[in-house]
């Protein structure tokens, strides 16, 4: 199985027939312009789609990816709303919570539901994003999650068990101590790190305290020094300070930096 990392928690999942994409977003740099994190010349050959949420970084590009592989979506129930009998999910595009667009092929599922698709079994976990603040010079804004509000909708984070390996795979999310005690040794956990200065992911202590819950066979961070905005290295975390903590368990680790792979 081979994992390659593309910033945020944008992710491929190679194994046997199956190509899994996490959080085709778009690249919130500079002007906006919101490029591909994973690379168009993957689109074609991808199998499966999940989206942690709604967020640009997260969602930006995956009815295009979708029209192109013919891959199925699976996401949130809370991400598709019937309109005028269709069933829509959320715009990717679009501003604000609006249902506009049409998917061929999608799978939903709530928090601790199970689902069976194509061979793997998925359950919903448990996640919450926390509010993102924005500083452009001397002003700041804060976006805080809710019923009227885009940020973080649709929040669920997957256990996806393939290939007799089980792989976690969190989004964007605070800490949950207790709804996390369940999931117990997978074997690949990706979980963001980079909440320290801009509290929308757990911060590294957190990160470390999710991970003595889950005890995994393997930790691949995300969500961190990633370019947004008008930074280069938005959601910063410490490297160092990550890995020194993870070492202190004893517990395998990989650091991927943009287009790095492991293989577990």
């Amino acid at each position: 199985m081979k994992i390659t990392h593309y910033l945020y928690n944008a992710f491929l999942i190679e194994s046997g027939d199956k190509k899994l994409a996490i959080d085709p977003g778009g690249l919130m740099f500079y002007y906006f312009r919101f490029s591909s994190l994973i690379p168009i010349t993957e689109w074609k050959d991808i199998t499966h789609i999940f989206v942690t949420h709604g967020d640009p970084d997260h969602y930006w590009h995956t009815d295009r990816m979708a029209a192109v592989s013919h891959a199925p979506v699976i996401c949130n129930k809370t991400m598709v709303k019937e309109v005028d009998g269709k069933h829509l999910l959320l715009g990717p595009r679009d501003k604000g919570v609006v249902f506009t667009t049409e998917f061929q092929k999608y799978q939903t599922l709530s928090v601790d539901e199970t689902i069976e698709v194509d061979g793997m079994s998925i359950t919903g976990i448990k996640t919450t994003h926390g509010p993102l603040t924005i500083k452009l010079g001397p002003f700041s804004k804060t976006l805080k999650p809710g019923p009227e509000e885009r940020i973080g909708w649709g929040a669920i984070g997957f256990k996806i068990q393939m290939d007799g390996k089980t792989l976690v795979n969190l989004g964007d999310t605070l800490l949950h101590k207790e709804e996390w005690k369940s999931i117990d040794q997978p074997d690949v956990l990706m979980i963001p790190i980079g909440g320290k200065a801009v509290h929308n992911t757990m911060d590294i202590p957190e990160a470390l305290k999710a991970i003595q819950i889950m005890r995994p066979k393997m930790v691949i961070p995300c969500h961190y020094n990633c370019p947004a905005f008008f930074s280069k290295s938005f959601n910063h975390a410490d490297e160092d300070e990550f890995r020194n903590g993870i070492e202190a368990m004893e517990i395998p680790y990989s650091i991927l930096h943009r287009d790095e792979s492991v293989h577990v």
